[in-house]
């Protein structure tokens, strides 16, 4: 009896230990994204995913802030690299957790990264994309506020696109606020709804 509650003590106290490692790891990649280190917290997030095999955070945090970054690049190719890192990344996030709203709106991003850079040329796949990704993802989590927002964003855009006001989005954008407010995360590191962010994007909708 007293060798396996030996076992057992040891056992425990592996797992605090993996999990104090992974949640110090988070909490400085974090940090490096905060200070505009992005390309640390990116490889810090990505050796992260490779100790940790079974969680898709890490990996979807290193692509997420490779997205984002490329919204900045002007050359194709530089652009196309950067996109690619990134889906291997959503890819694995994917794998780990097949059915997950925000890795779904997350891919989306990617998309509209293409668009943006050259709307001809991705323009019109894409947007066949992403309509099947917002339409995955609402069925989901038809109350996540991201997914709320992302999709009325993406709404917005193609409606500045075709020269057709933003106005008939700006409801589902107030509800993705009041979803994010009244949002309880338990899950710690899972992406979290920025109210602020979120209301900048409601004064452009309603003042176009």
């Amino acid at each position: 009896m007293k060798k396996i509650i030996t076992l057992l003590a040891i056992v425990f106290a592996i797992n605090v230990s993996a999990q104090s490692q992974y949640e110090k790891g988070m909490t400085k990649a974090f940090e490096l994204w905060k200070t505009n280190k992005t390309t640390e917290a990116a490889q810090l997030f990505e050796r992260i995913s490779k100790a940790e095999k079974n969680n898709w955070l890490p990996p979807y945090y290193a692509a997420t802030i490779e997205i984002i970054e490329s919204f900045q690049i002007k050359d194709e190719a530089t652009l196309t690299t950067k996109l690619t890192k990134a889906q291997g990344f959503l890819d694995t996030a994917k794998s780990i957790s097949p059915e997950n709203p925000e890795i779904l709106i997350t891919q989306a991003l990617l998309n509209i990264a293409y668009m943006v850079f050259d709307g001809q040329k991705y323009g019109m796949t894409m947007s066949m994309k992403n309509a099947t990704l917002y339409e995955k993802a609402l069925k989901l989590a038809p109350n996540n506020p991201r997914v709320v927002l992302s999709k009325a964003e993406s709404d917005m855009g193609a409606a500045r696109f075709f020269g057709q006001s933003t106005e008939p989005f700006c409801n589902n954008i107030k509800k993705a606020i009041e979803l994010g407010k009244e949002e309880k995360i338990t899950e710690k590191f899972y992406p979290k709804f920025n109210v602020q962010r979120a209301e900048g994007v409601l004064k452009k909708c309603m003042n176009p």
